[in-house]
C-alpha cells in the first residue's frame, strides 16, 4: 500500500460537477491519495492509517491525533505505475478495483476509528481533487 500525503489548507473533490468529499481545516488538514497493490492486506490499511494519523508533519510538529486534524481519502491506483520502459506506464502492481475498494474502504475507517474525521472520494469516478498544499509538505508512505 502506498499513501502520498500532503499538508494541506483546504481540500475537495468533485464528481461530475458534485462536491463528494471536502475538508476545511482550521489550520491545517490531510490529503491522503491511497494505492493499493497486489497481496495488500486489511492488516496493511490499519497499520497506514495509523502512521498517517500520527505522522508529526503538521505545524509545530504534531500530527493529526494530537490536533484533531481533518482528512481527504482519495482512491489512486497510479501511484502503483511502472514507468521503466517506454513512454507508457503499466498498472500492472495496482491491486484490481475488486480487491483495491474495500481496503481504501478499510483505510478511511480505521481512521474514523482512530477519532479522525474523514471524507472521501468516490471509488472508481472520475475525480477533480482540488487542493492548497501547505509548505509544500508531501509524503509517500509505503507498506
Amino acid at each position: 500500500m502506498r499513501v502520498l500525503v500532503q499538508r494541506v489548507s483546504a481540500a475537495a473533490v468533485t464528481v461530475d460537477g458534485e462536491t463528494v468529499g471536502r475538508i476545511d481545516p482550521d489550520p491545517q488538514g490531510l490529503v491522503a491519495l491511497v494505492g493499493v497493490a497486489h497481496g495488500d492486506s486489511g492488516a496493511d490499511a490499519e497499520a497506514m492509517a495509523a502512521k498517517l494519523w500520527r505522522l508529526r508533519i503538521l505545524a509545530g510538529e504534531r500530527s493529526a491525533a494530537d490536533v484533531g486534524a481533518p482528512i481527504l481519502v482519495v482512491s489512486q491506483f497510479t501511484l502503483y505505475a511502472d514507468t521503466a520502459k517506454g513512454r507508457r506506464p503499466s498498472w500492472a502492481a495496482a491491486a484490481p478495483g475488486p480487491v483495491a475498494e474495500p481496503l481504501v474502504e478499510a483505510f478511511a475507517a480505521a481512521l474514523r476509528g482512530l477519532g479522525a474525521t474523514v471524507a472521501t472520494g468516490r471509488f472508481g469516478a472520475h475525480m477533480r481533487v482540488e487542493l492548497v498544499n501547505d509548505g509544500p509538505v508531501t509524503l509517500l508512505l509505503e507498506s
